[in-house]
């Protein structure tokens, strides 16, 4: 909306990462740097981690980008998988068949291509995304991954990237032989108060400016201030900020234009918010505890209350591929309401309003969640935040376009502190076929790594939240 206005080609503050506007300030370039000389010649496990919205994932991006030809980058985007899951979601990025293994077989597969890539000159590394959200057991499986060697070298290289709850975890009794395991360890600090004005002249001549700093001094302090010096807060804040001027036709950043964006701001909302504050926003919370998914008191009660269960199938949804035809969900029939006599009879009487399109897919994925066989797999398409709506629904429309929403799943989670849903495609009885829907889907679809899950995995996860 603003980027003529400001001489922009693109968009300076958004918080997706993109390596474009990697700042190398704030010492994120010497933990680059060191990140590389880790993986290339390290010989354990690596650690990264930082408050939310850092810079960890950004991090991320950059060292993949820039890793030598002879190393390969495998990653584990979604950390809440069990141990079950997260040995095939592994072997299936090194692109090993795993339909109908057990846990060791696939152990050794991976062992025997790792092998394969040694003798070849070529090194293997796994990045994790918010491995705070890890089970304890899973993380214990990924300890033993790095068991994986020759007589001289590590055959798997793994980097951590978490929240400083990752550190709680490493800290535990049981988790002393992974910890032990990690050689390097790098904190990603929140920037300092003499870097925040670099760092935003930074982002805005990547995105194209070329003109004087628009951010007054009085400006830079109250983002200081209100950012405590997160890259993501930062940017939130500088963003909302150029619209506001730009709405008073001005090039300067002022005091008044940082004050409403911080009015318009939510940051680190507290731990007794959680996931059902988020979903009363949006007038679901009566449908989620309806069905007996009170958050926090875990799944085993979705059993002891049907209240919606009419909406159910008797059985488990039957496997489909990204590019069949998806029916539109059928319509309700409504009941005409006898003559009003007056105009408050007339709204009390009145057809309810259609559920919007994430009300929907969140009703019919407790249904199947509820009658699907745990074994059966879905394809996760990605995770959005769930106080972003407007996009949400604008995801979910676009989607009933191109394949309708028949077979499209909507849950809550809290992978990472900020609470998101999880959209999933299918329902799948066996894995290859869940794997093969993956290498239908359109490009656009597959940027976001898309990944299998289990029933069983995600019924895990909703009881995990509190």
């Amino acid at each position: 909306m603003y980027l003529d206005h400001f001489g922009l080609n693109q968009s300076p503050f958004k918080i997706t990462p993109n390596t474009e506007f990697f700042y190398t300030g704030g010492n994120r370039g010497a933990i680059l740097d060191a990140l590389l000389y880790a993986i290339t010649h390290g010989e354990g496990i690596v650690k990264v981690t930082g408050e939310i919205g850092s810079g960890k994932t950004m991090l991320c991006r950059m060292l993949e980008s820039i890793l030598p030809d002879n190393v390969e980058a495998i990653y584990l985007a979604n950390p809440s998988l069990n141990r079950d899951e997260v040995f095939h979601a592994i072997a299936g990025e090194l692109g090993l068949a795993t339909e109908g293994k057990r846990g060791g077989e696939i152990m050794r597969l991976m062992q025997n291509c790792l092998i394969e890539k040694h003798a070849a000159s070529k090194q293997v590394v796994l990045l994790v995304e918010e491995a705070q959200a890890m089970p304890l057991d899973t993380l214990e499986e990924i300890r033993l991954l790095s068991n994986l060697e020759t007589a001289h070298h590590k055959l798997l290289q793994i980097v951590l990237f978490g929240q400083p709850e990752l550190d709680d975890h490493l800290n535990l009794p049981q988790m002393r032989q992974l910890k032990e395991r990690i050689t390097h360890g790098f904190k990603v600090p929140p920037l300092d108060q003499k870097d925040i004005p670099e760092y935003l002249m930074f982002r805005m001549r990547a995105a194209g400016y070329h003109g004087p700093n628009v951010f007054s001094t009085g400006a830079i302090k109250l983002i200081t201030s209100a950012s405590q010096g997160i890259t993501r807060r930062i940017n939130v804040l500088a963003d909302k900020a150029l619209l506001a001027a730009f709405s008073e036709n001005t090039h300067n950043i002022l005091p008044k234009h940082t004050k409403a964006a911080i009015e318009d701001s939510e940051f680190a909302p507290s731990a007794s918010t959680g996931v059902l504050k988020v979903l009363k926003k949006i007038g679901i919370a009566a449908t989620l505890i309806g069905l007996g998914i009170a958050v926090g008191a875990g799944w085993q009660h979705l059993a002891g209350n049907q209240t919606r269960q009419h909406e159910a199938t008797a059985s488990a949804p039957q496997p489909v591929t990204a590019t069949d035809p998806q029916p539109a969900p059928a319509p309700v029939a409504q009941v005409n309401p006898a003559p009003a006599t007056n105009t408050a009879a007339a709204q009390q009487n009145a057809a309810p309003a259609p559920a919007s399109l994430l009300q929907q897919r969140l009703d019919a994925t407790l249904a199947w969640l509820a009658n699907t066989d745990g074994g059966y797999y879905t394809v996760q398409l990605m995770l959005t935040d769930s106080d972003a709506i407007a996009k949400l629904e604008q995801i979910l429309g676009k989607i009933s376009r191109e394949t309708g929403l028949g077979q499209i799943y909507v849950y809550p989670t809290s992978i990472t502190a900020k609470h998101q849903f999880g959209i999933t495609l299918g329902s799948f009885s066996t894995r290859n076929e869940a794997q093969a829907s993956i290498e239908k889907l359109p490009r656009d679809y597959k940027t976001n790594r898309p990944m299998l899950r289990t029933v069983k995995g995600i019924r895990d996860e909703m009881a995990r939240q509190k």
